[in-house]
């Protein structure tokens, strides 16, 4: 009998990398990864390396960043969509495009499964979940954090670990984080507790007020029909625009976000996001 397959959402992060061999362990499944550049900062040929030590059958990647800016985030950005107040909805912006390529990459390999990393606590298994079943539900789905008897971060650590998996992170900086061109967020660790105030060695995408220029930085931006459409009189495709803004307003420490945010799930949870060319284009 043929073997089964499944697609798995993969950016090479701690979790994504051990449900590679989770899944060898409690499936009879072929494992295809999938991982969706939307202008992350991976290098992707590493990432490729990756998961096939990691124990993959076949990885794709799919280079979507222009795809993503232009025809998701922007049209957040025309509707105005911020989410209570503050966050700029880097994720959610991503989560349709991504439920859309493993889709397209399931009915291609001819898989009847899609995995995904997201945790039980949040908001990304509603979307990834919702997204792929509005395409296709006939395809199942495998939530490893709703399965496994892993309770936390520094569990999965460990079993990274006996794995012998490579690991970006450590027990002392345990964030999760997702990242594309539009933001980067940060969940977990010492910022689950209220009390401590974040750290700025944290920042991915802007500078920290101390060590943000000190000098001010006029920028223009020509919009379509409501679209931007050019920095400073240059006209610029959807992802070179936000990586020049990105650039110009993280140097100025522009775009940071803390917050503590309602679930759809019904619980609170604490992010702090970085959106920089985005919190301009907003002001914009």
């Amino acid at each position: 009998m043929k073997k089964g397959k499944v697609v798995l959402a993969y950016s090479g992060g701690l979790d994504t990398s051990i449900i590679i061999p989770w899944l060898k362990e409690n499936y009879d499944l072929d494992v295809i990864a999938v991982c969706v550049n939307l202008g992350q900062d991976d290098n992707m040929e590493d990432l490729k390396v990756k998961a096939i030590k990691s124990g993959v059958a076949k990885i794709y990647v799919e280079n979507v960043a222009d795809e993503f800016v232009g025809e998701y985030a922007f049209k957040g950005l025309k509707a105005g969509a911020i989410y209570e107040d503050k966050y700029l909805l880097g994720t959610a912006f991503a989560r349709p495009l991504i439920a859309k390529k493993l889709v397209e990459i399931a009915h291609k390999e001819g898989a009847t499964y899609i995995c995904h990393g997201c945790t039980g606590k949040g908001n990304d298994q509603v979307r990834f979940e919702v997204g792929i079943a509005s395409i296709d539900p006939t395809i199942k789905i495998i939530a490893p954090w709703r399965e496994w008897n892993i309770k936390s971060r520094e569990d999965a650590i460990d079993y990274a670990e006996s794995k012998g998996l490579e690991l970006s992170v450590t027990k002392e900086k345990i964030y999760s984080r997702d990242q594309n061109l539009w933001h980067i967020s940060h969940e977990g660790g010492d910022i689950e507790l209220l009390e401590n105030e974040h750290k700025d060695d944290l920042y991915m995408m802007v500078k920290s007020l101390e060590d943000a220029k000190d000098e001010a930085e006029y920028v223009e931006i020509g919009f379509e029909s409501g679209t931007p459409v050019s920095v400073n009189g240059e006209k610029l495709s959807a992802a070179k625009l936000l990586i020049k803004l990105n650039k110009m307003a993280g140097e100025h420490g522009v775009g940071v976000v803390d917050i503590v945010e309602n679930r759809l799930v019904g619980m609170k949870s604490r992010g702090i996001y970085e959106t920089p060319g985005g919190t301009v284009l907003y002001a914009a």
